[in-house]
């Protein structure tokens, strides 16, 4: 970059006092960072049940019960927030970046964190007891207790699958399903040919949404306004009930997420016009097609690609929803593309050990 201004530089008499990771000045081995990251997950476990100091839980309802499985936070421990932080400092930069406010590298690595939820649903070895006795609350452990423990096998087997209020068989597998059509469609792209040239008793209140506490769970879930019909069916028999609710979900959601794919490339820095002027930079062209008229090529593209992936998005949500996968749909999403990451991130790094070798 050249000398000017940039708004960055502001920051830069603070930059003594903030605390700083420095890259590593040598190529780290790809077993040392697998150690690093086992060891910042349990660090990240531990804390998560660590209690704040001076914080007396109470029996309430938590507000941000429907943000915790997304944001991997926990409720009265050090990990209140979560990954809130890591995530609303890397939209926010992003935006900034997007909007050329400021001028940063965006191939910086950003830390994430993997949720649990849906281990621990599956496995947990806690038990609660629901009025029908005690029962394991992880699905798989619940499945080979009630076999073991009833007689009655067939019947053992319809409540392991159907069992309410918990997690159960059938919940477990519509999750494994989505996982694998999440996984599915991330080989989705779109190939451009490429050339280089040289390489309630208010109106608004009860509009917006009425709520009432959850006789099993304690938390509050809308029943009625915009809240309500944003929120996805708690169950197959509440679509039958209400097919008006579900269908609005599903176009809300559909609506919503191709909206924001098609701005989030705009801000991001990901629109055709930025991504013709990078091309020009790099002296890639598209075969048949003039300097002049490449922005206009990739706009028959981008902008599309950008809303279609949107939808796609929102259908896997509305999908995992619908069959009651455990964590949302959204979370497993955003947990299906975190570990994909990581398996890319693997398969590079075997790659280049192996190329070291000669292989």
């Amino acid at each position: 970059m050249g000398g000017g201004f940039r708004v960055l530089h502001l920051v830069r008499p603070f930059l003594s006092f903030l605390p700083e990771v420095q890259s590593a000045d040598r190529k780290v081995p790809f077993r040392e960072k697998v150690i690093y990251t086992v060891i910042s997950l349990f660090i990240f476990l531990v804390c998560s049940q660590l209690p704040l100091y001076g914080i007396h839980s109470t029996t309430g309802a938590d507000p941000f019960y429907w943000m915790r499985v997304i944001l991997a936070s926990n409720r009265g421990t050090v990990m209140e927030l979560g990954i809130t932080p890591i995530v609303t400092s890397g939209l926010v930069m992003q935006l900034l970046a997007g909007s050329k406010i400021i001028e940063v590298d965006n191939n910086v690595r950003e830390d994430r964190a993997l949720f649990e939820s849906i281990i621990w649903k599956a496995f947990s070895p806690t038990t609660i007891n629901s009025g029908r006795g005690a029962e394991f609350e992880g699905a798989v452990i619940a499945l080979f207790h009630l076999l073991i423990t009833r007689s009655d096998k067939v019947r053992a087997l319809r409540e392991a699958f159907y069992r309410q209020n918990l997690p159960n068989v059938t919940n477990l597998l519509a999750t494994v399903l989505i996982f694998l059509i999440v996984i599915y469609f991330q080989g989705f792209r779109v190939v451009l040919p490429l050339l280089h040239r040289k390489y309630s008793g208010n109106f608004l209140v009860n509009l917006l949404g009425k709520w009432k506490e959850s006789e099993y769970s304690g938390q509050s879930v809308p029943v009625g306004g915009l809240a309500y019909y944003v929120t996805a069916p708690s169950s197959l028999a509440d679509m039958a009930a209400n097919p008006f609710h579900a269908l609005f979900y599903l176009v809300f959601m559909l609506t919503a997420c191709a909206l924001f794919s098609k701005t989030w490339i705009e801000v991001s820095g990901s629109s055709a016009r930025d991504v013709a002027k990078q091309l020009k930079e790099q002296q890639m062209v598209m075969p048949g097609h003039r300097d002049s008229n490449l922005q206009k090529e990739l706009n028959r593209y981008i902008p599309t690609a950008a809303a279609f992936g949107g939808m796609c998005i929102g259908a896997l949500t509305v999908l995992a929803d619908f069959m009651g996968a455990i964590g949302s749909g959204t979370g497993i999403l955003l947990a299906v593309t975190i570990i994909y990451q990581y398996f890319e991130t693997f398969e590079k790094e075997k790659a280049s050990e192996l190329g070291l070798f000669g292989f």
